[in-house]
């Protein structure tokens, strides 16, 4: 066993690091780094959104069952969570830019399986393949930026990447939907192909890489093992990484019970997903905006709580409108707008405050926060989404759940780190 390591409190202001070289940086402004690590994070919800809509197309031409074509998205979630793992440690040994040319290949590669095969068990094969490699984007984005900028210069970043990057999940089922209605479910994969070839010219052509060699750490087993046992062993890591965690649960469970949820309880068709979409997407966009706007203005504490304010007002509406109402349009999918406004204001604060726990690794601990984002995604596709997708009631109680969780993981995580501090 490794010997523990306490977790490395800092003070909420957090110390400017050191840039590299400005040549090194200088091929990217600020809003053009933005929009290409949006761009690279948007693979995850192309993946995931843009096929939802073609399930019964898929389940009908690989004559497979309904649960087998449901496991082709956990194959996804649980191959992106394990190796979300290493992400960030092979980022912190080999460079940033490295890590992400590699990966996109790989997803390149998975994909155009996707799009050629020819069984479900094929299917879930590719999509593994994909999902070891969608991650890199996230993890290795969230250390790119950290390595650059500080403070409210990084959350203001950092919020106009998921700003951009919440156009992907308002368009990819809409997309989808259309490319199924008028093709077949295979073209859906060949357009993410296309997608992701002309990422990757752009990414070889134009990302920085912002971790100079002599700032790499090595990668080793022992020295790896040792900086997983340091984030994992830290209660606060664990607090403040569920917070993000179960608010994106939260909002993946209406994600993963779409195929069943839009068109069995709301009655809706393969075109008309947006009616989830939209409003979820325009919560994520707009509260990022305003997370851009309130960095440096407001305190982290505050904006946490604010969003939070958001988050559980929506989810208890949402429970009692259920409570006496039956399903509808729009009132059974509105309340997701100022949930994911909520989630998605406070997302920055908590982000950043478990990146700077241990800034020797950072790209590791992007990687471990990603992990458990992750995870809990694959559990709720896999086994609570299939099992709550029954009533909408249920759903919607299921919501509130996790954002009942998130607070109290919140909560418990300033009280502890107010002890250490004390």
């Amino acid at each position: 066993m490794f010997p523990t390591q306490p977790p490395n409190i800092p003070p909420d202001p957090v110390t400017p690091v050191p840039l590299p070289p400005a040549h090194k940086i200088a091929m990217l402004g600020a809003t053009g780094l933005a929009t290409l690590l949006a761009a690279l994070s948007m693979l995850g919800p192309f993946s995931i959104d843009a096929y939802l809509p073609a399930f019964p197309n898929i389940q009908a031409a690989l004559h497979a069952t309904q649960i087998e074509v449901q496991q082709t998205l956990t194959a996804y979630m649980l191959a992106f969570a394990v190796m979300v793992l290493w992400h960030g440690a092979l980022a912190d040994a080999f460079g940033r830019r490295n890590v992400i040319l590699v990966s996109m290949v790989v997803f390149a590669i998975g994909t155009l399986g996707c799009a050629s095969a020819h069984s479900v068990h094929y299917l879930w094969v590719f999509r593994i393949m994909q999902g070891v490699s969608a991650g890199a984007g996230v993890v290795v984005g969230r250390a790119i930026i950290r390595d650059l900028y500080s403070d409210a210069p990084a959350a203001r970043l950092l919020s106009l990447v998921t700003m951009i990057f919440s156009i992907a999940p308002a368009i990819a089922p809409v997309l989808g939907g259309w490319i199924v209605k008028f093709f077949d479910w295979r073209t859906i994969f060949l357009a993410l192909l296309g997608y992701t070839i002309v990422l990757t010219w752009f990414c070889y052509k134009r990302l920085p890489e912002t971790l100079p060699k002599e700032k790499r750490q090595p990668f080793n087993p022992g020295y790896v093992a040792q900086n997983y046992w340091a984030i994992f062993s830290s209660p606060l890591f664990h607090m403040k990484a569920g917070v993000v965690a179960a608010n994106f649960a939260g909002m993946f469970l209406y994600i993963a019970a779409a195929p069943v949820m839009l068109p069995q309880h709301l009655g809706l068709g393969p075109d008309q997903f947006a009616w989830l979409f939209i409003p979820t997407v325009a919560g994520l966009f707009l509260g990022s905006l305003a997370a851009n706007r309130m960095a440096g203005k407001s305190t982290f504490g505050r904006q946490v709580a604010l969003g939070f304010g958001f988050m559980l007002s929506a989810a208890a509406a949402n429970v009692l409108y259920h409570v006496f109402m039956p399903p509808a349009v729009p009132w059974s999918v509105a309340p997701m707008f100022f949930y994911t406004f909520g989630s998605s204001l406070m997302a920055p604060a908590v982000t950043l405050l478990a990146l700077d726990m241990f800034p020797h690794i950072r790209g590791t601990v992007a990687s471990c926060q990603s992990f458990a984002v992750t995870l809990l995604g694959a559990l709720v596709a896999g086994v609570i989404a299939p099992f709550l997708s029954h009533s909408v009631l249920w759903l919607a109680s299921g919501q509130l759940a996790f954002a009942l969780f998130s607070l109290v993981l919140w909560s418990a995580s300033r009280r502890y780190r107010s002890r250490r501090l004390a």
